[in-house]
């Protein structure tokens, strides 16, 4: 199984994915953006955003698969998706390979998330970027929510919290 952490750039998804893992060892964490950065070293991106590219979908739909390795691991993904046809098609190549996916979308009031974003001395140079994604997450909420197997509000809340949660909705 893929449990696949949506959530705004600044809801804490990387941070409750390494909680997870912390607390529960057999979960394989993969970060998609890692794949990001082998094929914008390989191919171009015209956009600049390597999400668009239909080779990263492919590459990360692959790879998640085969850490998954048939059902037999957990693998514990913390990336945005804001654009539903490229979710959508990424998360379809991983029902093609039957690999079940569960979605939880960590929402997060807008005022905290850029009060986050602002705060945030782990990537400064990020600030901007993501400050400038807030709107286009507000967008997205909408099908990120409808696709969600569970919402986790991370508002006022710590990361342990959070990761209790994210781990009562699955019910592992």
């Amino acid at each position: 199984m893929i449990l696949w952490l949506h959530g705004a750039f600044g809801a804490g998804k990387t941070s409750v994915a390494a909680e997870l893992c912390r607390r529960r060892p057999e979960l394989v964490p993969f970060d998609p953006e890692l794949v990001g950065y082998l094929v914008r070293r390989s191919l171009p991106v015209p956009t600049g955003d390597f999400q668009d590219l239909p080779e990263w979908r492919r590459l990360v739909a692959a790879s998640c698969a085969v850490l998954e390795d048939g059902g037999r691991r957990t693998v514990v993904t913390p990336m945005t998706l804001l654009r539903e046809e490229l979710a959508r098609e990424l998360f379809d190549g991983l029902a093609d390979r039957g690999v079940q996916v569960r979605h939880v979308l960590l929402d997060v009031a807008e005022a905290e998330l850029v009060r986050r974003i602002r705060d945030d001395g782990a990537e400064p140079g990020a600030r901007d970027w993501r400050l400038s994604h807030v709107p286009t997450y507000a967008v997205a909420r909408p099908w990120l929510t409808a696709l969600a197997d569970g919402v986790v509000d991370t508002t006022g809340r710590t990361v342990d919290q959070v990761a209790d949660e994210v781990t009562g909705a699955l019910s592992w």
